[in-house]
């Protein structure tokens, strides 16, 4: 399915920042529009101080360079923008230009699903540098933010021990866009199913849901809106307990379940949204079981995290189904990934000139070249990465440093190694066959299963060892010592 034309029906080629056109502009007047570079997109962090990131947003990133193009709108847009004085931005033949490309770029990328780590390229642009440079922001924009969430959700599902999590997050997400790719990404990163009936149906996720404070409200009795409930959706009955009193609730809950096993129907489950979910679930949970219905399921909300809900397996909380909103979709406590776009490399007649951006901030010197990322493994679990340069031969036993801290090396004794990043565009054209959404699912959880448990503890998690190969990193380090001769 093209996600972004469902959803959006229209070209989305003018999904950046100006200072894209414009600099495509000077690239196409100074004559170099068409050279061949080399773009890296990367983080420099895990998020929520995690000690890993799951990738997502590919599928978004597939679907917009499919339909790569300006329309003859886009292009009338463009030839009206102005200069601070008044005049025309842009020429006339630019526009021209930009209305007759074909977009050409070879595209690799780590899959969505896969743990990754911070300085990881998890796309690498190839091509025009005009194109290249064009597509930073939507790049950017499309896996930062599904994959702030994919990884909140894993953590919140890691926490819940195999247990479901529902994402009920739509009414906080960051309008309609942000509300689709939350729910989009939370099933990739785990989530069971979503609340949010327009993304079960364009990504074809499980939707869930029970019934509001309004629907018991609007009714003299609680058990009267049970009742009325049980009668018109009998075989989908979850009962929100604690508009009034929770105990009470549970009890007028179990009241109808009796109407309806009469009728050989079930009462599915019953929902708290509110108070201490530790000592509310397991008094419910006793009742319930006192009263017969040991089959009956607690569902839990009330603005939880996954520090919440390990806390409440610690307690040993007989909730059974993790309701899960606001603090998801909204990455909740970082708002941004961080991800970034470099430049690593132009083509320079049979050979490539290496870039690099320097800065008093060790961690922010990217690193250069045509990289690709090497995963080792031992007994099923991952060893380290290694980033290096297609370009260098790599010895099956490598060495790899550490890009921030020289000192921090490791000798990789593993002869069992993937490739991360695979080809998803060549020459502008998709060869990559996109899984479905619960193939990429189930991937995250055979990633986590990979990860030793000290790197998946939500405090304090053990670093996972990547670092540059040998040869990159003395030819980064040999780039920065020239560069600073310059200065």
């Amino acid at each position: 399915m093209d996600f972004t034309r469902d959803i959006y029906r229209g070209s989305l080629s003018l999904f950046t920042d100006l200072y894209q056109l414009t600099m495509a502009y000077a690239y196409w007047k100074e004559g170099i529009a068409e050279k061949e570079s080399v773009f890296n997109l990367f983080f420099r962090e895990n998020p929520f101080h995690g000690g890993y990131t799951i990738t997502c947003g590919l599928g978004y990133v597939i679907d917009f360079l499919n339909h790569f193009s300006f329309s003859p709108a886009d292009l009338e847009f463009i030839r009206q923008l102005e200069n601070p004085n008044g005049t025309r931005m842009f020429d006339k033949a630019f526009t021209d230009y930009l209305g007759k490309m074909e977009f050409c770029c070879d595209i690799d990328a780590i899959p969505e699903g896969r743990a990754v780590f911070p300085n990881e390229p998890l796309v690498r642009v190839r091509g025009p540098i005009l194109q290249a440079q064009l597509i930073e922001s939507a790049l950017l924009n499309m896996i930062n933010y599904q994959s702030l969430v994919a990884t909140k959700a894993a953590r919140i599902s890691e926490a819940a021990h195999g247990e479901k999590v529902l994402e009920f997050g739509l009414r906080r997400a960051q309008g309609i866009d942000g509300a689709l790719c939350a729910s989009r990404a939370a099933y990739i990163g785990g989530c069971s199913a979503t609340s949010n009936v327009m993304a079960g149906r364009l990504f074809e996720i499980p939707v869930a849901g029970t019934h509001a404070h309004s629907w018991v409200m609007a009714f003299d009795h609680e058990i009267d809106s049970f009742k009325s409930y049980a009668r018109h959706l009998p075989d989908n009955c979850i009962f929100l307990i604690d508009t009034y009193d929770t105990i009470q609730g549970v009890k007028n809950a179990m009241e109808v379940g009796k109407i309806l096993e009469a009728q050989d129907k079930h009462l599915i489950g019953v929902r708290i949204d509110s108070g201490d979910l530790a000592y509310f679930s397991n008094e419910v949970r006793r009742l319930l079981d006192e009263g017969g219905f040991e089959k009956t399921l607690i569902v839990a909300s009330n603005n939880l995290d996954e520090y919440l809900v390990a806390s409440l397996q610690e307690q040993q909380s007989a909730i059974d189904i993790w309701g899960i909103g606001t603090k998801l979709v909204t990455g909740f406590d970082q708002p941004a990934l961080g991800g970034v776009y470099k430049l690593a490399a132009i083509k320079n007649g049979s050979g490539w000139d290496y870039k690099i951006k320097l800065s008093e901030q060790a961690a922010k010197i990217n690193n250069p070249g045509v990289q690709q990322v090497r995963r080792f493994f031992k007994g099923g679990v991952f060893v380290a990465d290694m980033i290096y340069d297609i370009n260098i031969n790599v010895e099956i036993t490598q060495v790899i440093i550490d890009p921030v801290d020289h000192t921090r090396r490791k000798n990789i004794n593993a002869t069992k190694f993937e490739d991360l990043l695979v080809p998803i565009f060549r020459s502008g054209t998709a060869v990559y066959q996109q899984p479905d959404i619960h193939t990429i699912r189930d991937r995250v959880k055979i990633e986590l299963s990979q990860l030793d448990q000290s790197i998946k503890r939500l405090v304090n998690p053990h670093q996972y060892s990547v670092g540059l190969e040998k040869n990159l990193y003395d030819l980064k380090t040999e780039l920065v010592l020239n560069l600073r001769k310059l200065k």
